[in-house]
């Protein structure tokens, strides 16, 4: 099969057409730099009006499918590029974007607030009673004592308040927190040597020394 100064030209036409895509793909990836994208992420508390840091927070680009967590102290450090937008998200917050500006320095610092994610519910109200009106017939019919005012002091007792404080059991934001916190800790000390204290001949001799200490004292 002979190629005529057509196909040639055609042919000529179509690598150029490609070179050229190849180049212009590779001239707009060399514009954009590389940049060390550090930061701290707090959690706002609008009770106490301070922040605090958030720990197990997903810093991430989605289009490139990178991205890290922040550790216990809320720190993070990844390498981004230019016009990269980034999302921060964590479970019970909202989330967090930021798009990298161009002609950023080398090394880029910020600090994300995250704000929680409330959702409030309609109010359900349950008691043991057919209806409304018997439970208010089975309240007065206790006949309470209370005083002036329509308050229990029973209710005030400091032994049976401090033991109520000790025995009542985490809520789902401190059992959240608490499960972020051990997740981080997780992530942190992957890396780390796990010791056996058992194994610790240090810890043997306090424990004898200790022991002969009791002995003596008796």
């Amino acid at each position: 099969m002979k190629l005529t100064i057509k196909h040639a030209i055609g042919f000529a036409f179509l690598f150029s057409l490609i070179f050229g895509a190849l180049e212009t793909a590779v001239a707009q990836q060399q514009k954009k730099r590389v940049i060390q994208l550090s930061g701290v992420v707090l959690e706002e508390d609008s009770a106490a009006n301070n922040s605090r840091p958030l720990a197990g927070v997903h810093v991430y680009v989605p289009k490139a499918g990178r991205g890290t967590t922040t550790n216990g102290m809320g720190f993070f450090s990844m390498p981004v590029l230019e016009n990269d937008e980034i999302v921060v998200s964590s479970v019970g917050f909202q989330k967090q974007h930021f798009t990298v500006p161009a002609g950023s320095p080398e090394y880029q610092t910020i600090v994300v607030t995250m704000v929680m994610d409330t959702t409030y519910l309609q109010e359900i109200v349950i008691i043991p009673f057919p209806t409304e009106e018997v439970f208010k017939q089975a309240v007065l019919a206790l006949n309470m004592p209370v005083d002036d005012n329509g308050v229990d002091k029973r209710n005030f007792n400091q032994e049976l308040m401090a033991l109520m404080v000790k025995t009542a059991p985490m809520d789902g934001y401190q059992n959240q927190r608490y499960y972020l916190d051990q997740w981080a800790g997780s992530a942190n000390n992957r890396f780390q040597p796990v010791t056996n204290p058992f194994l610790n001949p240090f810890n043997w001799a306090k424990f004898f020394s200790s022991l002969k200490k009791d002995k003596k004292k008796k």
